[in-house]
């Protein structure tokens, strides 16, 4: 039995094939052990029970054993599922045991979906259902409900899966069916799969996922998880997959379940394929082939067939993969599998291409070829069958609700009929307390005008009041620098000033008019947001052009105080912002910096990228705040300005309008600061999100 894999694992690394093949043989002993008790638990019971089946031909306990112990065949021995099965039903009609007729003929589907004989599987599984039906049991007609639709899937008869599964979902939801909601989603997740729609199809497993946490069973969340995994893989997120495989693998090999543990090293040996890694992609296919001796799921062995396949060809094993792909070959064609059909006979053309044998290359291409356009043409039928299923299921449920409310309207007639002596007597009764409604209703009316013209007041003052603040600042931080301006114009015009002393003063007359071109943007801008309100356009922007227009722009400034100025943004720090508004804060928070650096000091402007986020500081050695201080500077109606080390003064504008605009692009900001060790602005903005590459 362990003879390939021992062969594979030495080749591969002698000592560690040698280690990793003695603890296989161990879990694959003890997982053989722990199904076999489980089927011999049963088995047992059934012997005990047949004598008294005898005596008594109405003995559900005996029968219920039966079905069980079948359905514990199915991975296993699928003759023995079947004449179990058949033994079920005969057993379960003599005693009028309808719940077990239901299970006996619901193994039987499964025992001919096995097979490949889907038309059979669905025969036995619409008694099922229809008996269910008659007996009023929603909890086996939601399952065998689940179970027609996962066959019409496999049929390809896709409109009429989603319809079945649509049907299982509104019964389960009404009724709280979490175990079967959880499945039926996992199920429909395969349906999106089959369309390589893994976006949808993940939506699905999730919700799986969810209804799994509430039922809180271990082995149904491994089961989802495994399924989670494959997909990942597909979509090229192997981190994501690798995670999720593990965790699986760890639960099936406590619970020692030997038909989705082989799978889940089936996902495990796809991952490492698609890593690259084909020696440890060998290595989990191994595995999983060790257990698929042990099991009946040929469905499920296709796929690693065809995954060791691609493994040794990509070793230049040839031989190896072409006895593979032609095992894979014909069990597709023995269950009519036509994905299997199509994965194996392209790596049978390639096979025989690199052995230059051209015939039979071509021949397998050719049905590579014809397999691959039927399942395009295929795919795209079932994706549109799809659509229309949802639609017309939508259409027959709106078309129940719209005859209920017609029976209902036919019942309303007697209520209306009723309602209209009702309303005689209201009437009565309405003109006796007229008065007083309309005393109410002229009160009501009075305070709603009350609170409107509160409203009205309250905005009317804050209009008042960000006008009483305009004229201040305008009238306080702007006067007065282009007073000093135009009396020094009016000097040199009378010849007060000879040219030269006027040239003197143009550095002063420079800093002065920069001072205020930046306290007027700073106005605009804060007017703006305070009177009309600000219109935020975030885009994708660059962070480190920003920052480096505004050093440049400013470094006239860093340089009088001979400030050096450091900018530790990437080049490629991608933040999704305004872009206006994200300079209106940086240059204000430079500006602050340099107003508050001393001569020779340094300010560092930098950025964290995180998850989601983008966090920006901006750090200067100057000279500090007090707690008192750092309280009022964000304030929104501030006016708390403080003189720079060289007496630059300020409108106090520039922190309450940064605190602005950075809420309006959703961040937040933040300053720590102590008097004399200087202060370290921060603030966060959204990051651009990079798309993660999905895999075609």
């Amino acid at each position: 039995m362990f003879s390939n894999i021992l062969r594979t694992l030495l080749f591969f690394n002698p000592l560690r094939g040698c280690l990793l093949v003695l603890l296989l043989c161990s879990l694959s002993s003890s997982t053989l052990t722990a199904q076999v008790s489980k089927r011999d638990s049963l088995l047992k019971l059934v012997k005990q029970g047949k004598v008294l089946q005898h005596k008594n031909s109405k003995d559900t306990l005996y029968i219920n054993n039966l079905i069980k112990l079948a359905a514990e065949y199915r991975f296993h021995n699928l003759d023995s599922l079947l004449s179990l099965s058949n033994e079920g039903i005969a057993l379960s009609k003599k005693a009028d045991y309808k719940n077990g007729i239901i299970r006996s003929y619901v193994n039987m589907g499964g025992y001919y979906s096995d097979k490949g004989k889907l038309d059979e599987a669905i025969s036995n599984f619409k008694k099922a259902y229809e008996l269910s039906c008659q007996e009023n049991n929603f909890y086996l007609k939601v399952s065998t409900l689940n179970d027609l639709a996962k066959e019409y899937m496999f049929k390809g008869d896709y409109s009429l899966s989603l319809k079945r599964y649509l049907e299982a979902i509104e019964i389960a939801e009404e009724l709280d069916f979490k175990k079967l909601l959880s499945i039926i989603n996992e199920n429909i997740a395969h349906l999106y799969l089959e369309q390589k729609d893994f976006e949808l199809a993940m939506v699905f497993f999730k919700k799986a996922k969810a209804f799994n946490k509430e039922i809180g069973d271990p082995i149904i969340m491994a089961e989802t998880m495994s399924n989670i995994a494959s997909t990942y893989a597909e979509m090229n997120e192997l981190e994501y997959a690798i995670f999720n495989v593990n965790s699986s693998i760890a639960i099936f090999e406590k619970e020692r379940i030997l038909d989705w543990l082989a799978y889940c090293y089936e996902v495990k040996g796809k991952i490492y394929l698609k890593k690259g890694k084909n020696t440890w992609a060998l290595y989990w296919y191994k595995q999983s082939e060790l257990l698929h001796k042990e099991i009946e799921d040929d469905r499920g062995k296709i796929g690693l067939l065809n995954g060791m396949t691609e493994a040794f060809l990509n070793l230049k094993k040839d031989s190896v993969a072409e006895e593979y792909a032609l095992n894979a070959f014909e069990l597709s064609k023995k269950i009519g599998l036509r994905t299997g059909i199509k994965d194996c006979t392209y790596q049978l053309f390639k096979i025989y291409k690199n052995k230059k044998e051209f015939k039979k290359s071509l021949w397998y291409h050719e049905i590579y070829q014809v397999t691959s356009e039927s399942l395009t043409k295929t795919s795209n039928e079932k994706a549109l069958n799809m659509l229309k299923a949802k639609m017309e299921y939508d259409q027959q449920k709106q078309q129940l609700i719209i005859e209920n409310e017609k029976e209902l309207a036919k019942q309303k007639i007697y209520i209306y009929i009723f309602i209209i002596i009702l309303i005689i007597l209201s009437i009565i009764v309405f003109i006796i307390h007229r008065n007083e409604q309309i005393h109410k209703k002229l009160n009501f009316e009075l305070r709603s005008n009350k609170s409107d013209l509160e409203e009205k007041q309250a905005y009317l003052n804050e209009l008042n009041q960000t006008k009483n603040k305009l004229f201040s600042i305008i009238g306080h931080d702007l006067r007065g620098p282009i007073g000093a301006f135009q009396g020094l114009l009016k000097l040199f015009k009378e010849g007060e000033m000879t040219k030269d002393e006027f040239l003197n003063f143009v550095p002063k007359l420079k800093v002065d008019i920069d001072s205020i071109s930046f306290t007027l943007n700073n106005l605009l801008s804060w007017g703006q947001t305070q009177m009309n309100g600000s219109t935020t356009r975030p885009s994708s922007t660059n962070l480190d052009d920003i920052v480096e227009e505004n050093m440049s722009l400013l470094s006239e400034i860093a340089e009088s105080k001979s400030i050096q100025l450091i900018n530790r943004i990437e080049a490629n720090c991608q933040i999704w912002s305004d872009p206006n508004q994200v300079d209106i804060i940086i240059r204000n928070l430079l500006s602050n910096a340099l107003k508050f650096t001393p001569n020779n000091g340094q300010i560092i402007i930098g950025a964290i990228q995180k998850l989601k986020t983008c966090e920006i500081y901006v750090k200067d050695n100057g000279m500090g705040m007090t707690e008192e201080t750092i309280g009022k500077i964000f304030q929104k109606d501030s006016t708390h300005t403080t003189y720079g080390t060289n007496d630059e003064k300020g409108t106090g504008l520039g922190l309450s309008l940064c605190k602005e605009m950075v809420e309006k692009n959703n961040g937040k900001i933040w300053v720590h600061s102590a008097l004399g060790k200087g202060s370290s602005f921060y603030f966060t903005i959204p990051r651009v999100i990079q798309p993660v590459k999905k895999s075609a």
